[in-house]
């Protein structure tokens, strides 16, 4: 898997997610597909009898979140003949910047490989077929994105970006219209401030030592001024 992605191969990744009706609202993509929820949604979108989304449970918390990646691992992934090591899912459970991305864009061409091959091995559109066309007005997408952007059963199952409509609402790709040097701007200040906040937690832990040893010694302080006003006492 490779360490990093040119800027041209993120925007056909963000418009392929855009051309998929999920079930949150776009926002961020190492965020919104930190629990695997919206993976399996993707996944499902292809090959709606393989994935049953009872199974995934949307979570905050870094258990839950690699508990859903690791169903997903075993139970879809492994069928696809595709895999993702646990220390890339706990980095995508932590929202680690740029990580997802190396994720997803092999998956795409691994569905639309699988795709190709169950068609011609087995002809069946009616599981291959995406979902209702309703699921995209639900995205802001209008019926000229559906036939553009959405899979297309005559035409192998790829999906269509070269040619997108405008305006195009409510998508990762927007991010990449105008500077693309933002999203490199936004992932440099994300890992700046994860790195901020292990700092200050640090700080935090140092600070709250000190105080307990201040503490200590002010007990001390009073114990030897006390014993100190009894010497004295005595000496009189």
């Amino acid at each position: 898997m490779a360490g990093s992605v040119d800027e041209e191969a993120l925007h056909q990744l963000y418009l392929w997610v855009d051309n998929i009706p999920l079930s949150r609202p776009k926002r961020n993509l190492s965020r919104d597909f930190s629990d695997g929820v919206l993976v399996a949604e993707v996944i499902k979108f292809y090959f709606p009898k393989m994935v049953e989304m009872h199974n995934y449970v949307p979570a905050n918390s870094l258990q839950q979140k690699l508990s859903n990646w690791g169903h997903l691992n075993r139970k879809v992934l492994n069928k696809l003949s595709f895999s993702v090591p646990d220390d890339v899912m706990r980095k995508i459970a932590q929202c680690t910047p740029g990580v997802v991305e190396l994720v997803l864009i092999p998956l795409r061409q691994c569905l639309e490989e699988q795709q190709r091959r169950r068609k011609q091995g087995t002809s069946s559109l009616q599981e291959l077929a995406p979902q209702d066309g309703t699921d995209y007005t639900d995205v802001g997408l209008s019926q000229k994105a559906r036939g553009e952007g959405a899979p297309d059963p005559q035409g192998g199952g790829q999906l269509k970006v070269g040619r997108l409509p405008v305006p195009w609402p409510l998508g990762y790709s927007q991010v990449l219209q105008g500077d693309r040097s933002f999203v490199l701007q936004i992932a440099e200040k994300e890992q700046e401030l994860l790195a901020l906040q292990e700092t200050v937690q640090v700080l935090q832990m140092k600070v709250r030592r000190l105080e307990h040893l201040l503490q200590l010694k002010n007990v001390r302080i009073e114990d030897l001024s006390r014993r100190l006003q009894q010497a004295e006492r005595k000496q009189r």
